[in-house]
């Protein structure tokens, strides 16, 4: 065997060794992948149900208004825990619970977290702060992954009925339109004299990476 030979075998065995170690470093890579991606959802769901079960106990300590059952009290605060009552009276905190989200037409359900942070829209449906929280005038604006929470605004239309449920009440608003923007098109975010809903999340739905748009649904509060 001559010395190219050699130089060639030895080559052609460094080769299927780099193969072989690029075949476990990938295969590893997607275990971690999967795995963290799991670890995302379960924490995601547990802490809806969580804050869901948090959320429906409290509104049960919400007494009816005198003389309609059912219904619910327009200043609910008196009937709440002290530490509720404090927390609906002011400036929401960060991570703070807010309410739940409704959209039965599409089967959107999800608990409104204060924030926009990676960890609060990786659990919730965010409140972008310094926007008008539910059943205040102006703008609310909520935040939500594409691949998560908000996946199944891809089928909402025009006339959708969408419910905001605090612990001050329902509140109910109709959808007015949809449209596609730019991720420096923040006009959407801004004030309004009107009780309007706007939800945002990224577009296109099934982008693979960051998606390059916008999703915006626009709602107006129904009487």
């Amino acid at each position: 065997m001559n010395f190219r030979t050699q130089k060639y075998m030895l080559r052609q065995r460094r080769i299927q060794s780099l193969l072989r170690w690029s075949r476990y470093f990938f295969f590893a890579a997607g275990i971690l992948t999967l795995g963290y991606v799991g670890y995302a959802l379960a924490d995601a769901n547990l802490y809806q149900a969580y804050e869901t079960w948090r959320f429906e106990r409290a509104l049960k300590s919400v007494k009816p208004a005198i003389g309609g059952v059912g219904q619910i009290h327009p200043s609910p605060l008196p009937a709440l825990a002290e530490a509720d009552r404090a927390r609906v009276e002011r400036a929401a905190p960060e991570g703070s619970s807010l309410g739940q989200i409704k959209i039965s037409s599409i089967g959107l359900t999800a608990m409104i977290e204060e924030g926009d942070n990676g960890r609060t829209l990786r659990q919730a449906v965010g409140h972008l702060p310094g926007t008008a929280l539910p059943g205040q005038q102006g703008n609310v604006v909520l935040a939500g992954h594409r691949d998560t929470f908000f996946r199944p605004l891809r089928n909402i239309r025009k006339g959708d009925e969408i419910t905001l449920t605090t612990l001050n009440g329902p509140y109910r608003y109709r959808v007015d339109s949809t449209q596609v923007v730019s991720p420096k098109d923040i006009e959407v975010l801004g004030r309004s004299a009107c009780p309007i809903l706007t939800l945002v999340t990224c577009y296109p739905f099934y982008f693979v990476g960051p998606a390059p748009k916008r999703f915006i649904v626009r709602a107006s509060r129904m009487p």
